[in-house]
């Protein structure tokens, strides 16, 4: 994402915990290694953060809002709690900056090819703000409301993702154990009321059980909890979210954490 901004041609500093991976981006891509979040994010009208949780986002971000200055923009793209969400806008606020909210979809490949898909919380003008930046490396996106609406946003995704892919799975193995040529079936089914992103990129490497790629089975689950925390606070019932949650545990508890989050086949082999 740091390097479609930096052939963009915009002005790119960049901070990683592995120090070595940031040196190895500034001289691939032309930009900047910074020592610290607070160092990458210092005169920069814009600073864009990914990481891992509500712990590590709260770290990268306090550190880099004592580099920005009044009336930048700090965003988000990592998947986190709504509440942190909030609380880091709060904070932002009570500095003079703006918190903008933004979990992506696409994984690495969307990454990489600049397809992704941004939902993003916070002001809209803000969001307007940053808008053509994030133009440089997704698709689409759209705003959704104040802060924490973008994460909000990135849930019903993930509740949707991993109800197709448990589907899928159950649908795959249905056509092996029957018999079926179950590239054909897929084939044909594709181009029906069946047919899903999900279908068309991984029913082959599933058929293959091949799960050496794509969005690991550790962060779903971490996305999932996130999700089941915030319906058992609204209210809203996730039968099948759970049932996938779990069946995610029972891949973890195999030592298949990093596998990608289509190995729920391997549990029915």
């Amino acid at each position: 994402m740091a390097g479609h901004l930096a052939r963009a041609g915009h002005d790119v500093a960049v901070w990683n915990r592995t120090e070595e991976k940031a040196r190895r981006w500034a001289t691939e891509h032309g930009g900047r290694a910074a020592q610290s979040p607070e160092a990458a994010a210092r005169g920069a009208a814009v600073v864009f953060a990914c990481s891992g949780d509500d712990d590590a986002l709260r770290d990268v971000a306090t550190a880099a809002f004592a580099g920005m200055s009044p009336g930048s923009v700090f965003v988000d793209h990592t998947t986190v709690s709504a509440e942190v969400s909030r609380e880091l806008a709060a904070e932002a606020r009570g500095r003079a900056l703006e918190f903008v909210d933004a979990p992506v979809s696409g994984g690495e490949e969307g990454a990489r090819r600049g397809t992704l898909t941004v939902m993003a919380g916070g002001s809209a003008a803000a969001f307007h703000r940053v808008e053509p930046l994030l133009a440089c490396y997704a698709g689409r996106a759209a705003h959704f409301g104040d802060s924490g609406a973008g994460q909000l946003a990135k849930m019903v995704n993930q509740i949707c993702i991993t109800g197709l892919l448990e589907a899928l799975a159950e649908g795959l193995r249905f056509a092996e154990r029957a018999g079926l040529d179950a590239r054909a079936v897929v084939e044909l089914i594709a181009h029906g009321a069946a047919g899903s992103w999900q279908m068309s990129h991984r029913a082959a490497s599933m058929l293959e059980r091949r799960f050496d790629f794509g969005f690991a089975v550790d962060w779903m689950r971490k996305d999932l909890r996130i999700a089941l925390a915030e319906a058992r606070r609204n209210g809203a019932q996730l039968p099948i979210t759970a049932q996938v949650a779990e069946r995610y545990r029972a891949l973890q508890a195999r030592g298949d954490g990093r596998l990608d989050t289509s190995s729920l086949i391997a549990l029915l082999d």
